[in-house]
């Protein structure tokens, strides 16, 4: 019996040094510079050389849970000036809980940022949330972008389903009861969701963020919507890349034949959580940039 529960204490050991290391993990934060933007106090990292990349991460998440730890910003800055930025009401950036400080002004903090490190035009990446700043963003300012990727987001309808979770969302958030809504929204078309890391994530987001704040953010995100018109004049070539099981992918089939300069990469079986942690997301990131450069884009 005694051996038994040497045994137990051990695994129980064992298990928590993991949880403790991938908790370490993902609070890790690269600590950078900070920013003006138009009274809110903006977050960024800026490293390596090349041609400028800004990525805008997801909701309820940082830059570096969202861009550094799979392992982006360190393939993308070999080759690329690679700047990160905290969306506000995240991170290390200031959290205004008035939902007027959110929606456009996301899309804004990007030109804000560029123009605060004297940066004409840049490739701009977002994934989730940031995905869809990203988008307004080509259709808003084009003459700042040589080429966007918009990852793990599409083109979605203000349907009434949608406002339904909208709803949804604000009210578990400015409640107090945190992401389960969009969690349990976002789980995997065609294969099932592992409930304990479901727990896990929603535990950890609802633990780590201003609640409030997120709730704000949510309350403004039809800002961000864009219209038929907007994307069949697009200018800016655009990089769609989702998983296939990411309930997210209907908006990216949408955009298929609507949106000019488009091109879409699937990840085979990846969601909404995975299909940006292996090798396809950000080697396709990598030569979409390659080929939309600067210097492809100057005359013969």
């Amino acid at each position: 019996m005694k051996f038994l529960l040497l045994i137990l204490a051990s695994v129980l050991c064992f298990l928590a040094a993991i949880i403790g290391a991938v908790l370490l993990l993902l609070l890790h934060r690269k600590k950078g510079s900070f920013f003006d933007s138009d009274g809110v106090r903006i977050h960024y990292t800026d490293e390596g050389q090349g041609e400028p990349v800004i990525l805008v991460h997801g909701y309820a998440v940082t830059a570096d849970q969202n861009w550094r730890i799979p392992g982006i910003v360190r393939a993308l800055s070999k080759k690329y000036r690679v700047i990160t930025m905290d969306d506000r009401g995240h991170g290390l950036s200031d959290k205004p809980r008035d939902a007027g400080k959110y929606g456009l002004e996301t899309v804004r903090d990007v030109i804000r940022l560029m123009d605060h490190l004297g940066i004409a035009k840049a490739h701009v990446a977002g994934y989730s949330m940031g995905g869809f700043i990203t988008l307004k963003l080509a259709m808003m300012y084009p003459e700042r972008l040589l080429s966007a990727v918009v990852g793990g987001a599409g083109w979605t309808l203000p349907t009434d389903e949608n406002r339904v979770l909208l709803d949804k969302v604000v009210s578990s958030m400015e409640s107090g009861r945190g992401i389960r809504p969009l969690a349990e929204w976002l789980r995997p078309v065609g294969h099932k969701q592992n409930r304990l890391l479901e727990w896990l994530v929603v535990t950890f987001i609802n633990n780590t963020n201003d609640l409030p704040a997120l709730g704000a953010t949510m309350r403004a995100i039809d800002q961000l919507e864009v219209s038929e018109a907007e994307l069949r004049a697009n200018k800016v070539p655009i990089l769609t890349i989702v998983g296939t099981a990411d309930p997210l992918r209907n908006g990216v089939d949408a955009l298929t034949g609507v949106l000019a300069n488009h091109e879409n990469l699937f990840i085979q079986g990846g969601d909404h959580m995975t299909a940006i942690l292996g090798p396809r997301f950000r080697n396709g990131m990598l030569d979409f940039f390659a080929k939309h450069s600067a210097s492809q884009s100057k005359p013969a």
